[in-house]
């Protein structure tokens, strides 16, 4: 039987915290818990003033731990709790330029994409992420639109991330995605000023500092255009392939193409085309129209020689999931809109993309 992260939490669910009463777990002491294989890492986060007594405490927890099967080496860090905000994402100087990496305990990361704006790239995002979760993957969010992050109010994520050492950024997570945007650090009316290089260090933070855990797959959540985001994220990460959004119409197209050629150029696979807003059937005649052409995406993929994906009708549930904090494959997981994106995660994952 191999070991799991519940295990694990059984396992300290055992030792009790002697200022609270009750189990480390419950009383929220155990945090960053990563299980990688035969390792496992946590952080016990307490109170500064008595971190000799409970020394003991963490001796006992490392020791539980490592008497599980297949646990072979244990990393139990202590930490004082601290009330300062998250780390400022914003570095003091652009970071060392360096090969691409795997970010720790993440399998595969999958790029979402746009030529240009208001294509709903970020809807497909959200949506796709939960598709996966309810399919049974590990799935992680990385918002990565720094000028505008819509993902917090795509899964009604709330709260500023924790950092427990000041180093390590804690996610949040909701409706089995764990997510970090910068939104999160930011106020909703807050806007991000930051030029090249600051988005640049932002990023490689989002991706390296933060306590991912064990995923399946990693979903960016790119901007519109071929900018300094994307050619860091496929610069700086090891990135399995990218699924690009578009509508119908040509001008979305054009801009579509652009960013296909950008992944090219920069050896990253396409995985898939995905046309959005791809009809719209009136909810009260039933009459369907094509309001942004129709069949522009199928086209472009079949000249491109890159699968359809899927095509997303334009549809009001949609847009309320979205605003209301659940997608619609979590409010509304039996309906037409919701069943295309699970086509499209058990696609991917039939042909082993994840």
């Amino acid at each position: 039987m191999s070991l799991t992260r519940e295990t694990v939490l059984e396992t300290l669910r055992t030792i009790a915290d002697p200022a609270s009463g009750q189990d480390v777990v419950s009383a929220g002491v155990v945090r960053a818990l990563t299980v990688d294989g035969d390792s496992v890492r946590f952080v016990l986060e307490i109170d500064p003033a008595r971190a000799e007594a409970y020394e003991p405490l963490r001796a006992e927890a490392e020791a539980k731990v490592k008497a599980l099967a297949g646990v072979t080496k244990v990393s139990a860090m202590m930490t004082a709790h601290s009330q300062k905000a998250p780390p400022d994402l914003k570095p003091a100087r652009p970071a060392e330029q360096k090969g691409p990496q795997q970010i720790p305990g993440v399998k595969k990361i999958i790029a979402v994409a746009s030529g240009k704006g208001g294509v709903g790239k970020s809807t497909v995002s959200a949506n796709l992420a939960c598709a996966l979760a309810q399919a049974g993957k590990s799935v992680g969010l990385l918002d990565a639109d720094v000028y505008g992050p819509s993902q917090p109010r795509m899964l009604g994520v709330s709260g500023r991330p924790a950092s427990p050492d000041g180093k390590t950024i804690l996610p949040l997570r909701n409706h089995g995605v764990t997510m970090m945007s910068i939104g999160l650090m930011t106020n909703d009316d807050q806007a991000v000023v930051w030029r090249g290089p600051m988005l640049m260090g932002a990023l490689q933070q989002m991706m390296m500092q933060v306590q991912w855990g064990a995923l399946d797959v990693l979903i960016v959540d790119l901007p519109p255009g071929t900018g300094d985001v994307q050619m860091t994220l496929s610069q700086k990460a090891h990135v399995d392939g990218a699924i690009v959004v578009s509508t119908p119409q040509d001008v979305a197209l054009i801009d579509a193409r652009k960013g296909i050629d950008m992944f090219h150029k920069l050896n990253v696979p396409i995985l898939g085309m995905i046309e959005n807003m791809s009809t719209h059937i009136c909810s009260n005649c039933g009459h369907e129209e094509h309001v942004f052409g129709h069949g522009g995406v199928a086209n472009e993929a079949a000249k491109l020689g890159v699968p359809l994906l899927a095509e997303v009708p334009l549809h009001l549930d949609v847009r309320l999931a979205a605003d209301g904090g659940a997608p619609i494959v979590v409010s509304k997981p039996d309906s037409p809109q919701a069943q295309v994106f699970q086509s499209i995660a058990a696609d991917l994952i039939e042909k082993e993309h994840i």
